[in-house]
């Protein structure tokens, strides 16, 4: 593994996670931004192959890659999220939407609220290659990420 490099800038954000389970549309892995990465939602959560994540465009732009230490994967801007379009427009609340791949029924459900912190954390926006990451996947055969 490389060294890392310089740090990008820390941010402070909720975090929440999302599944084509509970996708816009359901069941799907559509994303809004198609090609600022990936043609649908997914990836593998290291530096060349960043999950997918949904925010507001405002907040955090399209293609903007983040390194979220919470679950040692980095993350690529490339969807919305109407909840994080809410929090940023009415108050200014940063939330980033972490999609989390193999997720395709309810049972998905209970590790994104297991996965999902109270409050705020930091991530690193635009980070060097080189940080941890974990090789698991976040949600796999009813199992969640246990870091």
């Amino acid at each position: 593994m490389a060294p890392a490099g310089p740090a990008g800038r820390a941010f402070n954000t909720e975090i929440t996670f999302y599944s084509a389970y509970d996708n816009d549309p359901p069941g799907s892995r559509a994303i809004a931004y198609p090609n600022a990465r990936h043609s649908q939602a997914g990836g593998t959560g290291t530096f060349a192959d960043p999950l997918t994540l949904a925010s507001d465009p405002r907040e955090i732009a399209v293609g903007t890659v983040v390194y979220v230490p919470l679950v040692k994967k980095y993350f690529v801007m490339e969807d919305d999220c109407a909840e994080c379009i809410s929090d940023w427009g009415g108050s200014k609340v940063p939330h980033l939407d972490l999609f989390m791949p193999n997720g395709n029924d309810d049972s998905v459900t209970a590790c994104q609220e297991q996965l999902t912190p109270a409050g705020r954390v930091t991530v690193e926006l635009n980070p060097p290659a080189g940080r941890a990451v974990s090789s698991g996947p976040l949600y796999s055969g009813g199992r969640c990420f246990s870091g």
